[in-house]
């Protein structure tokens, strides 16, 4: 049997990503239909560059949510004949027939077309919440430090410039270095930056239902039932119903990425918060005896939206580069991860013979991180008309 043509590949890759079509067209459908109700997110369809890199990064979404029904082989198992086999290569199955390796193989003779689908779910379960995590941490020390001001300021401000003094690829390489790993000390950080996400939902429902006692005790009480109970699973693998949990490897690279993130946030928090506070507005709510924490959290922040969501989108375009760059170095995650930067480290040595095994999940990262771009772009411009 002679190999599949580009032609026939296409076609067959995008039968097997069906599901993915159908998802994006049901969301573009009733987004359209009802993007007069939707806030930010329906002026976002206003925009062509808004949408266009919407609609790749939903791709890569409902690839990882429906992985496992466009997946044609298991990415970690190897099969005999395919190392290294071009694109469209052929080969017989149990029954007689034949069936084809649509991307080619790589030089363990695994699949790269199931591989690359498999890794856009390992970079989307770390660097959105990686991310959103960072994002609390850095409104939760940023809005004190810009409203209150004063020594706390200072202190602050001094930590977030000390972990930003260091390279970012290098502070990642210490974070997640095997020396590292092996002390108690990612455990330690995890406990201490995977609390605040409590913290802030807590305060944040505090302040808004301060005079309704009812509700405040309801919600607070949810989101500390299954806040720390996600935290002990999460942060310490103490969860007695197994639902909550993370790998070592998984918790170290998690770890390493909000730490780097959050200083960052905090200086943009901080920076806005700064600017905020002088406005009208906010001379009103304290004139009316509002709190500081609710006059943060309910005047300050929402008036902040625009510019923290367009960085949110950039953030996690660099996180998952970060996390691109960590799997090529062999950091942080397992060898055998399917991971687009540990498929990239493994294919680019017979690069100039065989580019496919490097190619594919390369020009996946690319798309995405092009994607989050995009999206941001479209935000941002949407947000200015505000």
């Amino acid at each position: 049997m002679e190999p599949l043509g580009w032609l026939d590949i296409t076609a067959r890759i995008a039968q097997h990503l069906l599901p993915v079509w159908v998802a994006l067209v049901i969301t573009f459908a009733l987004s359209l239909r009802f993007k007069r109700r939707l806030g930010l997110y329906g002026k976002l369809f206003d925009s062509t560059v808004g949408m266009i890199g919407f609609a790749i990064v939903m791709f890569w979404v409902f690839t990882a949510i429906f992985a496992d029904l466009i997946v044609t082989h298991n990415p970690l198992v190897q099969v005999s004949q395919m190392r290294n086999a071009v694109p469209g290569s052929p080969l017989p199955d149990p029954q007689g027939g034949y069936e084809y390796f649509l991307l080619g193989g790589d030089a363990l003779a695994r699949d790269v077309f199931s591989r690359a689908v498999v890794g856009a779910r390992e970079v989307l379960r770390i660097a959105p919440f990686a991310a959103m995590i960072s994002f609390m941490i850095g409104i939760t020390l940023g809005l004190p430090a810009g409203y209150f001001g004063g020594r706390l300021d200072t202190g602050l401000t001094f930590l977030a410039n000390l972990v930003l003094a260091f390279p970012v690829i290098l502070l990642f390489f210490l974070l997640v270095a095997p020396e590292i790993q092996a002390t108690a000390i990612p455990r330690v950080m995890a406990g201490i930056l995977f609390v605040v996400p409590v913290i802030f939902v807590t305060v944040l429902l505090n302040a808004r239902f301060f005079t309704q006692p009812g509700k405040r005790n309801l919600y607070v009480g949810l989101v500390l039932l299954i806040g720390l109970w996600a935290y002990s699973g999460l942060a310490f693998s103490a969860d007695p119903l197994g639902v909550w949990g993370m790998s070592p490897n998984l918790l170290n690279v998690f770890v390493a990425v909000v730490f780097v993130n959050a200083p960052t946030v905090f200086r943009i928090v901080r920076g806005i918060t700064l600017d905020i506070k002088t406005r009208d507005y906010v001379a009103a709510a304290q004139t009316r005896g509002e709190g500081p924490w609710y006059i943060m959290l309910w005047e300050i922040l929402p008036n902040a939206r625009g510019p923290l969501i367009v960085d949110f989108c950039l953030r996690i375009g660099y996180t998952t580069i970060l996390l691109g760059t960590l799997g090529f170095f062999g950091l942080g995650v397992t060898p055998e991860s399917p991971d687009w930067g540990s498929t990239i480290n493994s294919g680019r040595r017979l690069l100039t013979v065989y580019p496919h095994p490097a190619l594919v999940p390369a020009l996946s990262l690319m798309s995405l991180v092009l994607g989050l771009n995009l999206l941001a772009d479209g935000l941002r411009e949407e947000s200015l008309r505000d």
